[in-house]
């Protein structure tokens, strides 16, 4: 009997549609979790004054100091530009980070 048209042929196509479904819905796990790395990336590009790649820089080292996944600080991070709060620990490493990294002058400001 010929399998239907939505129907897999053997089971090495079931196993393959699985394997592409998981892959499928890793790849919208990263690309959420890439956007909210570049918007505390952004963020503290802009409150903290040091170039996008020192922004990283930043955000990896308060990831290691703390032993909280990258991810999570950056999650941390957006709460705090939308409401204030921060953990202590967090904005305590935030803060040193801040400080081996930058701040950087802002371009044609008056102390160029």
């Amino acid at each position: 009997m010929a399998p239907t048209p939505n129907e897999p042929a053997d089971k090495n196509e079931t196993d393959r549609i699985l394997e592409l479904e998981e892959e499928v819905d890793q790849l919208k796990e990263a690309v959420v979790s890439h956007a909210v790395v570049d918007q505390a990336i952004g963020m503290v590009v802009a409150l903290g004054r040091v170039a996008p790649d020192q922004g990283w820089a930043v955000l990896k080292d308060v990831s290691q100091h703390t032993n909280i996944k990258l991810r999570h600080v950056a999650e941390l991070i957006l709460i705090w530009g939308r409401d204030g709060r921060m953990p202590p620990e967090i904005a305590a490493e935030l803060e040193e980070a801040l400080e081996r990294y930058g701040p950087t002058q802002i371009p044609g400001s008056a102390q160029d």
